[in-house]
This record gives C-alpha cells, sequence and structure tokens, in this order.
C-alpha cells in the first residue's frame, strides 16, 4: 500500500515538474504502452481459444491508448502551429478511426501500424526536446518548446 501511494507520488510530481514536451513524450509512451499490450493479448488469444476476458482486456488498452491520442489532438494549436498542426491532427485522426476498426476486425496488423508510426513521432519529438534542452542548456537565447505542433 504504501510503495504504491510513492509510485503514485512519483508519477504526480514527474507529470506537474515536466516540461510541455516532456508532457507530449510521456503521452506517446503511453499510447505505445497500451498498443504494445493490446498485441501481446491479441497474440495470446489467438493461440489458445478467444477468451473473453482477454477481448475485453484487450479493449481497454486500445481505448485507453485512442484516449491518448485524443489527448494529443486537443494539445494542438493550430494558430501557433499552422500547416504541422493540421497535418497531426489529420493523423491522429486516422490513427483513432484505425485503431476502432483495427479492435473490431481483431487485425493486429493494422495495431502495429499505428503503433510504429507513434513510435516515429515520439522518437521525433524526443530529439526536439533534446535539442532544445541542449540549446538552453549550451547559453543560447532559447526559450524552450513551442508544442505548436
Amino acid at each position: 500500500m504504501a510503495q504504491t501511494n510513492a509510485l503514485r507520488a512519483y508519477r504526480d510530481t514527474r507529470i506537474k515538474t515536466a516540461s510541455q514536451g516532456q508532457l507530449i513524450i510521456m503521452l506517446y509512451d503511453g499510447a505505445i504502452k497500451n498498443l504494445e499490450h493490446s498485441l501481446e493479448l491479441m497474440r495470446a488469444n489467438s493461440v489458445v481459444k478467444r477468451d473473453p476476458s482477454k477481448i475485453e482486456e484487450t479493449g481497454k488498452a486500445v481505448l485507453k491508448a485512442q484516449e491518448i491520442v485524443t489527448e494529443l489532438m486537443v494539445s494542438l494549436d493550430f494558430e501557433a502551429g499552422g500547416e504541422i498542426a493540421k497535418n497531426l491532427f489529420a493523423l491522429y485522426t486516422w490513427f483513432n478511426k484505425e485503431l476502432l476498426e483495427a479492435h473490431v476486425e481483431s487485425n493486429e496488423k493494422r495495431i502495429r501500424v499505428v503503433c510504429n508510426m507513434l513510435c516515429d513521432l515520439r522518437k521525433t519529438w524526443a530529439e526536439t526536446v533534446a535539442s532544445q534542452s541542449a540549446a538552453v542548456n549550451g547559453g543560447s537565447a532559447a526559450s524552450g518548446l513551442n508544442i505548436a505542433g
């Protein structure tokens, strides 16, 4: 119990002290983690007879990933982000549609495609955050990361 509370406190502090860029990376991490979990469940369920509880758990993992993608959508700043924000919005919309259809069809391949694309976007964000951090720590006049897109 105490260990659970300590973990929760650590997570809360980590989120409250994270930069905007780090928060975006955390969202990507959460979506990827949930999609990988759903893929593990789908593979396990295809090996054995169809277990309704595994199907439900898979659905919950996919839904959680969709909720995170929706959070990424609402974090977009269309005014500052311009075309990049519009393109990301369209991509996130496609992710959610694809995840919905993939879950209904139990299609691992479609979930894997979305997961791989999220991994690529996460890598790009991580590189951007790192370069911004290096610029700030190197004495540059840069004022931080703009999450416009």
